[in-house]
């Protein structure tokens, strides 16, 4: 059964999101290390939802969905970004 129009939209964003997710990790990883472990400190503070929520297990709602995906995106180019910058060190 072909995709429908919004199933083609969320794939073509999806592949979208992970080019430049990649992108953007191997820059930080090209970096000069102190601007580097600047930035990545700043991505650091921001890869952990701070929601004062007290039950770590709690299920996001759909208010809590945007701000958690932000975090888990800057935690995904932080360590795409480390990988890249071992790698190289190789």
């Amino acid at each position: 059964m072909p995709n429908t129009y919004l199933e083609d939209t969320l794939i073509t964003l999806e592949a979208r999101l992970i080019a430049q997710r990649r992108l953007l990790a191997r820059m930080v990883a090209e970096m000069p290390p102190e601007a580097r472990e600047t930035l990545l400190s700043w991505i650091n503070e921001r890869e952990v939802m701070r929601d004062g929520q007290e039950d770590p297990g709690a299920v996001p709602d759909a208010v809590d969905a945007l701000p958690l995906s932000i975090a888990q995106e800057f935690q995904q180019i932080a360590t795409l970004a480390r990988r890249h910058h071992r790698s190289s060190d190789l």
